[in-house]
């Protein structure tokens, strides 16, 4: 048997601009000041002589494949990034960007925010749009109850907030609802 997997289904293609001037900056870093010292430390290393034993110099290009494939992955995909900035006009039913509190079957109540796939953290309790909770819950309201099969079986929701925060733009300065 081989080791072919086939390729995966690209995620959606929104974000948040608080996700998208992260992202931003993260290329920005790389490129103008992570980029410079790697290679300022890897000529360095290569200064000292015989580079097939020199444990800098390997490090150093390592981390700079490293850096380049994140930039060149960066540059691609926030090209093709929408950037989400406006809540929606129903705003008691959920979509993008939405903050939702559900309670499960146990009774007890879990807060989740619907972001995009680059952006998903589940400390922050922010999920991916593409996640099957998030699925689910897209386009219900308050009151109603979600079936979802997790990694842990079969599990029963019920949506009991739906709230949406004001949308910032990259500057910070808050946008018009």
């Amino acid at each position: 048997m081989g080791r072919y997997r086939p390729p995966q289904k690209p995620g959606s293609n929104y974000i948040t601009a608080e996700g998208f001037q992260r992202l931003s900056e993260e290329l920005d870093y790389l490129w103008r000041v992570k980029r410079p010292k790697v290679t300022q430390a890897v000529s360095e290393a290569a200064a000292q002589g015989d580079r097939s034993e020199n444990a800098e110099y390997i490090y150093g290009k390592k981390q700079l494949r490293e850096i380049d494939r994140r930039v060149r992955y960066l540059q691609k995909r926030l090209d093709h990034l929408q950037v989400v900035d406006r809540t929606p006009d129903n705003r008691q039913q959920i979509f993008f960007g939405a903050w939702i509190k559900v309670e499960d079957s146990s009774g007890i109540e879990h807060q989740y925010r619907i972001v995009g796939p680059d952006e998903f953290d589940t400390k922050k309790g922010w999920i991916s749009m593409d996640a099957p909770l998030a699925q689910a819950l897209m386009r219900k309201h308050i009151d109603d109850e979600i079936r979802v099969s997790l990694p842990k079986g079969r599990e029963k929701f019920y949506i009991v907030d739906v709230r949406y925060e004001p949308f910032t733009d990259p500057s910070g300065l808050k946008k018009r609802d």
